[in-house]
C-alpha cells in the first residue's frame, strides 16, 4: 500500500492539511481583531512581525529570503488582487 505513495507524497498531504487548519486559525484571528475595531494596518504589520521572528528561528537567511522574494513576484504579478476578487466572489 505504501509503495503507491508517490516519494513525499504523503507528507506533502499531511503539509497541505496543516497548512489549512494554520490559515484557518489566522483567518479567524483576523476577523476577530478587525470585529474589536483594531486597525488593519496594525493587525497586518503584527502578523508580518510575528511570522517573520517564527522564520528567523526555524530557516536560514537565504531561505527566508527566498520566501520573502516569493511574495514580492506574488504582489508585482497580482496575484493577491486576484485572490481577494476570488475570496469576494465566494462569500457572495
Amino acid at each position: 500500500m505504501a509503495e503507491n505513495i508517490p516519494e513525499g507524497g504523503g507528507q506533502m498531504e499531511q503539509v497541505s492539511e496543516e497548512l489549512t487548519k494554520c490559515a484557518m486559525v489566522i483567518e479567524h484571528a483576523i476577523d476577530h481583531l478587525l470585529e474589536e475595531n483594531h486597525p488593519p494596518l496594525a493587525v497586518a504589520s503584527a502578523l508580518l512581525g510575528g511570522s517573520l521572528g517564527l522564520l528567523s528561528r526555524t530557516m536560514d537567511r537565504e531561505t527566508i529570503l527566498r520566501i520573502l522574494d516569493s511574495a514580492v513576484q506574488s504582489v508585482r504579478a497580482g496575484e493577491l488582487e486576484a485572490a481577494e476578487k476570488e475570496r469576494k466572489a465566494g462569500s457572495a
